[in-house]
Formats: structure tokens, C-alpha cells, sequence
């Protein structure tokens, strides 16, 4: 279902107690994949054909109402485990994205086509949002069940937390993005990345190209604030439309693209995501290392570093199975 794709098991201890388990349908705040589907799938469509899910019942909540559940759940006074279920107002995907129109200012409109299958679906929802084509297919999955609240125990044992409206929680998240205030995003972990130690792994890239650029007479602090600035909003240095066609193939072919942006337009930390790479090592004033998560016939990684008053700029690449070893024997011009 959705509240496990979503959200998971939240779980918080008590001294009296055993257990808390707090299930929410659709979060709605910035970074959240349900909500991140939804409004840029209404931002960039004025005319959208619809699966039959649009019209699937869900009870969304905003993420600062789940942290007030959260909060006030260390202090409940109760005898047992408890399942409490959360939730504002019953609403259709398809009021959710109305909804969401409205508050941008926005007008929309929905066409629904029943025989839309879910890798239609979900490739739908891969070419024209953040999500990768994984993601969106398990939860387009998820969507043939309705998540509504199935207990009353939220407003029993938490009758001072009253979720606010859907359209209220879609303004607080507007605002949060356009503030840059988010401190955490969807796509910060996952995608497997972390089980492949991909740091350690670039000592096996057969092709390396690399360039060097002399930086003496510069401020390191600022060389490396500008490659650490790069992706997102703010571009690629140079030739961003090749980036982008790059970015559109790798959606075509069910990868990340570029559309995941970056977590903040002027800092970096471990794990963000930055267009179809991840970062992977990071040290101040020094070296950013990148990890390619676009489709490609092997692994590859960007690094930036400074070393001995130079500005040393690396591509490193593991060819797998044959398509690999033919891009590199013609890149190599054998």
C-alpha cells in the first residue's frame, strides 16, 4: 500500500507502553514523492490523461502535522501498543491535483482513460516528474487500494492535533521550496547506491579522462564553492542543453534524468542528490565525488578536486557486459 511506500513504520518507545505505530497515506510537504508527483505533474501539464487511479480515496496530512503525532506520542499515557491511524480531509488524487492547481493559480484539466496499464503509468509519471520509473511503478501499485483512515485512535489519544486542510499543507510546502528551507528531500537514500560502496569502487574504472587547471593565483574556497554549485538551477558550467538531452534520454529509458534537482541551490552534504548523480564524498576546500545514477552500461563517476594549487577535474568509467566495452573501445578510437 501507499502508507508503506510513503511513510513506512514509524515507530516511537515509552515507558509505558511497547509501541506507537503511526500509518499516514500521503504526506504532503516538500520532498515527499506523493507530492512531488502531484505538483509537478500540475505544474507542467495544463492537459493531463489520467489512469483510473486518479480517482482512488486517500487521507493526505502535512509533514508538520505527522511531526506534532510524533512529538506528542513520547508523552502519551496509555496501556498499550497502539496502530493510529493519520489523516486531514478524504480526497481523490484527482481533487488533490485540482487542489494544488488552485493554490499555484493554476488552471487544469484531467481526462481519464481507464486502459492506461501501470508501466504506461508509470513511465507517464517518470518522463514528467522526479521520480525514476521504480519508484513511480510501485507506487502506481500501491494506488489500487484506497488509504483512509481505519481507526479512530488519532483523534482519541490526540484530541489537541487537528491536521489542517490539504490546501493549507500544499501552501506551507510551496512556501518551504520557495524559501529553500527544506532540510531533507525523498531521494536522499535509496536507489541502492550505498550497498555498491561506490567510493571505494572507482579504483576499478578502466577509462579515466581527466583535466587539470591551474588555481594559484584564485581563492580555493571559492573554486570550490563553484563546482560544489553546479547542477539543479544553476547549470553545468557550459552546454546545459546537452545536458538536458541527456537528461531526456535517460528519463526515455526509465532512468533519473535531471528532473531530482538538487536539495539546495548553494550547499551540498553526503547522499544529496544532484540532477542523475549522487554525492557520494565530500571534503571542504578540497574534493566532490559523484556518482552516476543515469542509465549507462557500466559505472561512472565525476570528481572535482584541489591538489598542489590545482583544479584537478576527473570522469572515471567501469564498462559492464558488451555495450559497455564497445563505448569504450570507440571512445578510445580502437
Amino acid at each position: 500500500m501507499l502508507s508503506r511506500i510513503e511513510t513506512g513504520e514509524i515507530l516511537s518507545s515509552n515507558k509505558n507502553i511497547q509501541t506507537i505505530w503511526l500509518r499516514a497515506g500521503v504526506i504532503i510537504g516538500s520532498g515527499s514523492a506523493s507530492f512531488e508527483i502531484i505538483r509537478n505533474l500540475v505544474e507542467k501539464l495544463p492537459i493531463m490523461t489520467t489512469p483510473k487511479w486518479v480517482d482512488t480515496k486517500a487521507q493526505p496530512i502535512s509533514v508538520n502535522d505527522v511531526l506534532s503525532y510524533l512529538h506528542n506520542s513520547l508523552y502519551l499515557d496509555a496501556e498499550r501498543s497502539l496502530i493510529v491511524d493519520v489523516g486531514s480531509e478524504q480526497l481523490s488524487y484527482k481533487n488533490m491535483m485540482l487542489k494544488t492547481a488552485k493554490v499555484l493559480g493554476l488552471k487544469r484539466y484531467l481526462i481519464t482513460f481507464p486502459f492506461m496499464s501501470i508501466n504506461l503509468s508509470s513511465y507517464w509519471l517518470n518522463l514528467f516528474t522526479p521520480v525514476n520509473f521504480k519508484v513511480a511503478k510501485a507506487l502506481i501499485e500501491g494506488l489500487k487500494s484506497e488509504v483512509i483512515i481505519q481507526n479512530d485512535n488519532a483523534k482519541k489519544y490526540f484530541p489537541n492535533t487537528i491536521p489542517i486542510s490539504y490546501e493549507d499543507a500544499v501552501k506551507n510546502a510551496i512556501k518551504e521550496i520557495e524559501n529553500n528551507q527544506v532540510i531533507s528531500r525523498w531521494n536522499d537514500k535509496g536507489d541502492g547506491v550505498w550497498e555498491k560502496n561506490p567510493q571505494n569502487e572507482i579504483s576499478k574504472a578502466i577509462f579515466i579522462d581527466r583535466r587539470e587547471l591551474d588555481i594559484s593565483n584564485l581563492d580555493t574556497s571559492k573554486v570550490y564553492q563553484s563546482f560544489i554549485s553546479i547542477g539543479g538551477e544553476n547549470g553545468w558550467f557550459d552546454f546545459d542543453f546537452l545536458w538536458e538531452i541527456r537528461g531526456i534520454i535517460d528519463k526515455l529509458v526509465g532512468g533519473v534524468g535531471l528532473k531530482r534537482g538538487r536539495r539546495s541551490q548553494c550547499d551540498l552534504r553526503i547522499s544529496d542528490c544532484l540532477d542523475f548523480w549522487k554525492v557520494v564524498d565530500l571534503k571542504e576546500n578540497e574534493r566532490l565525488l559523484l556518482y552516476a545514477q543515469m542509465k549507462l552500461p557500466g559505472e561512472a563517476w565525476l570528481e572535482f578536486k584541489i591538489k598542489d594549487n590545482k583544479l584537478i577535474q576527473s570522469a572515471y568509467f567501469y564498462p559492464r557486459g558488451v555495450f559497455g566495452r564497445l563505448g569504450l573501445i570507440k571512445k578510445n578510437g580502437v
